[in-house]
């Protein structure tokens, strides 16, 4: 029986390596001919990278780990141009042991090796060519975004200028089927570092066999479309959701504190609660804080809020408050509706289990892509409030074009900018309504979703589609 070895190369940002395990094992259970090897960066941050379970290497029905050897970061100053810039840097830095491991794993194995590589390390494509081992794309973003990023090079190809404009009313990008407003894009459209990193990588994309999309074809239709008239010759495998819905390992004390938030929703009314989240590192200022609390107390809704503390430091995850510092921070009257039980703030939070939870009702966002697949998957309507990478264009995407989304909060103006408390207020009081549209549009998706990955859905066919590219049976 003819095999193959897929080799995984995911950047060390947590959701692109949890997407990557996913889909790995989705790929093993669906064909036995496959076996997958996943090569792991350390983070170049100071704190730790999420990482998956080290199951029995032994075990054909798992991917297997690699480790690759610390590399030392780039410089600081980098970060400070672009984080986009650094994050492609590092990546690249990576280059001679993956080389090393693909070599070694040529040689060991009777199987023909391929490589998948995440968005930020399409400067191993390059060392599949060397090698002469076919390569593909993971993109861990959606199909408009993806749009975005190969429109970069023709963008530039015809202006010559590596930037967008910030004073533009209206840009077109054939992946978006409305004009897209420039509050609208990442801020490194308007980085010249941050768009030459992108650009480069859309332009290595097109070098591959194919881009692997963490997306729904009945979720993006415009944008997948244009994609395949606009890149014909670059196959777009739409394989979504790849989500984690069992939940990585966790810390003793975060199973504390899933105890703690659980036994609070079971008690709350179907639909009651409004789920505040924003990421790993999604954090706001004291002052933000206080409007957000403002606006939560203001708009009656039941609330669970996972808040973090920003650090000074610039790079350094959040860290948790303390219940004293919370106190502090929040407005007169605020942590009374704690104790009454009308809310609960916690920092790390078990996202799956909350939202796959009856009591919750919505979910305001950051918009970052696998928390938009998580709400669709449970069918929860969001309100986003995006903070950084690609979140604006997310949320642009899901309020303006897909209907998935109650609102933007902030939208048109600038990252950091402060959210009025009745802004917040408004929101929220707007999602939780029961004449909401956008509640029967996310079930209908929910439903799209979970049907996409049975036999027969337009993700598992095109599932399919990749597997038999990778065995050269393409119909």
């Amino acid at each position: 029986m003819k095999k193959a070895e897929l080799v995984f190369i995911p950047s060390p940002g947590a959701g692109h390596l949890v997407s990557a395990v996913e889909f790995s094992k989705r790929l093993i259970s669906r064909d036995a001919r496959l076996s997958i090897t996943i090569l792991t960066m350390n983070s170049p941050f100071p704190t730790p990278t999420t990482t998956p379970h080290q199951n029995n290497q032994e075990d054909p029905s798992e991917p297997r780990y690699i480790p690759l050897p610390q590399v030392e970061p780039p410089p600081m100053e980098i970060l400070q141009k672009s984080i986009e810039e650094y994050i492609s840097i590092f990546a690249a830095s990576h280059s001679h042991h993956v080389r090393e491991a693909l070599i070694t794993l040529q040689n060991s194995s009777q199987n023909p090796v391929y490589l998948v590589v995440d968005m930020f390390c399409t400067s191993m494509v390059d060392v599949a060519d060397e090698l002469n081992i076919p390569s593909y794309v993971f993109f861990t973003s959606g199909a408009a975004f993806l749009g975005l990023v190969l429109h970069l090079h023709d963008r530039y190809n015809r202006t010559r200028v590596p930037k967008f404009d910030e004073s533009e009313p209206n840009i077109v990008i054939p992946s978006y089927q409305n004009p897209v407003p420039a509050s609208a894009l990442p801020d490194f459209a308007f980085n010249k570092s941050g768009y030459t990193a992108f650009m480069d990588h859309g332009r290595k994309f097109r070098e591959t066999k194919g881009v692997i999309i963490n997306t729904i074809a009945e979720l993006e239709p415009y944008a997948i479309k244009s994609l395949s008239e606009a890149y014909e010759k670059l196959p777009v495998y739409t394989v979504g959701p790849v989500l984690d819905l069992k939940g990585q390992s966790h810390r003793p004390s975060d199973l504390e504190q899933r105890a703690r938030i659980m036994k609070w929703l079971d008690v709350q009314p179907d639909s009651s609660v409004v789920y505040l989240c924003f990421g790993s590192v999604g954090s706001f200022s004291e002052n933000q804080v206080k409007e957000t609390a403002a606006g939560l107390s203001r708009s009656g809704q039941r609330f669970l809020w996972s808040l973090r503390k920003q650090t000074t430091s610039g790079v350094r995850r959040p860290v948790e408050y303390t219940e004293a510092e919370l106190k502090n921070v929040f407005p007169d009257g605020f942590w009374s509706l704690v104790e009454e039980g009308r809310g609960m703030v916690c920092g790390w939070a078990p996202q799956v289990e909350i939202l796959a939870h009856k009591g919750v009702g919505s979910f305001v966002s950051h918009c970052g892509w696998n928390s938009t697949l998580e709400s669709v998957w449970f069918g929860k309507p969001i309100v986003a409030w995006p903070l950084y990478a690609e979140q604006r264009s997310n949320a642009f995407e899901l309020v303006s074009e897909l209907g998935l989304a109650a609102s933007w909060v902030g939208s048109g103006t600038k990252s950091g900018d402060l959210v009025a408390a009745n802004e917040v207020e408004r929101e929220i009081r707007s999602v939780m309504a029961k004449d909401n549209p956008v509640k029967s549009r996310v079930k209908e998706m929910s439903e799209v979703s979970k049907h996409a990955l049975m036999d027969g859905g337009s993700s598992s066919n095109s599932t399919g589609c990749f597997i038999r590219s990778v065995f050269g049976e393409e119909l």
